[in-house]
């Protein structure tokens, strides 16, 4: 499916801390004047700035998407034909994306997304790539950062006695850092697993950074855009209605408001050979409009709306969930 580009979907957000957050440099400098735990500093628009890299992000909504999965699934296929939800990345040998006739080989392309669990096809193994790609969050308003230290120490758990420290470290407080969530060749389900996690991170069930169970690293998320793209289809007139219509296609053309999964664009055949859900669609309130150059078809969230995207999007993730669980 990489080979191939049938949609893509762009969530702009920014990220506000709610409380200390701290995304460790992982190097101590030889400046004594400087805390013992630094932020991450880049150079951004013309200066040293804070950022959130997107390693760090991405790491963060991945652990929790996989929490998601593995509470509605399971990390172990029932049988050959079940449905393998996670997995453990750092450990699994993947042995089941081998040929079973010569361990030495890999199985076809579609049969390795095939048997991947749901969140490797989302993020990526040792032998796909990831179709989620998160941008580093740089600070809209270097002037609006507060950055403070603060004192800590390591405690003996069997004396009670400080074992380590003191030692300070510096956190960042307020401000606000902007970043992109890009995400192609996706099925709804997998679009609706994104918004559940953003969601979570919102309502403070997971945080960012170092201390997050000593309450660090809680950030209120704010959805600004959403833009789904299909770089492979043009509008048409038909009896005087505007549709979607893909080229070097013949299914028939859809409305112009409906949201599409990778599967919708594929032969019914190619989509059984990967495993995409039939009839992977919602209707939504967005008309599309053509994209740059002419070229293409997009639909546009704007700030305040991109809710209902993530809405309808959950109701193809629950669809999946309860198709499997019956």
């Amino acid at each position: 499916m990489h080979k191939r580009f049938v949609n893509h979907c762009t969530i702009e957000l920014s990220l506000i801390p709610d409380g200390p957050i701290l995304i460790k440099s992982g190097k101590e400098g030889a400046d004594p004047t400087k805390p013992d735990m630094e932020f991450v500093e880049t150079y951004h628009e013309g200066g040293r700035s804070l950022y959130l890299p997107g390693s760090s992000l991405k790491g963060a909504i991945r652990a929790h998407a996989e929490r998601i999965v593995r509470t509605v699934g399971r990390d172990s296929k029932p049988n050959e034909s079940g449905v393998l939800w996670a997995n453990d990345p750092l450990n699994d040998n993947y042995d089941y994306l081998k040929d079973p006739k010569d361990k030495k080989k890999t199985l076809l392309s579609h049969r390795i997304y095939k048997e991947s669990s749901f969140t490797d096809q989302l993020f990526g193994n040792v032998e796909i790539a990831s179709r989620l790609r998160i941008e580093d969050a740089y600070p809209i308003d270097r002037t609006q950062l507060k950055v403070e230290e603060r004192n800590g120490v390591a405690i003996d758990r069997v004396f009670g006695s400080v074992a380590v420290g003191p030692f300070n470290y510096q956190v960042c407080t307020a401000g606000a850092f902007k970043t992109k969530i890009h995400l192609k060749n996706f099925t709804l389900a997998q679009l609706g697993l994104i918004g559940l996690v953003l969601r979570d991170l919102n309502d403070g069930w997971f945080g960012i950074g170092f201390a997050k169970s000593r309450g660090m690293g809680q950030v209120a998320v704010t959805l600004k855009q959403a833009i789904v793209q299909y770089p492979g289809c043009v509008l048409v007139e038909e009896n005087s209605v505007t549709k979607i219509k893909q080229l070097g296609s013949a299914k028939q053309p859809w409305n112009n408001t409906m949201l599409l999964g990778a599967g919708e664009f594929l032969s019914e055949e190619d989509a059984n050979t990967y495993g995409f859900s039939a009839n992977d669609q919602q209707d939504t309130p967005v008309a599309a409009e053509a994209m740059t150059l002419g070229f293409g078809v997009q639909l546009t969230w704007a700030e305040g709306t991109v809710t209902d995207l993530f809405e309808r999007a959950v109701k193809s993730w629950s669809k999946v969930v309860l198709g499997v669980a019956a």
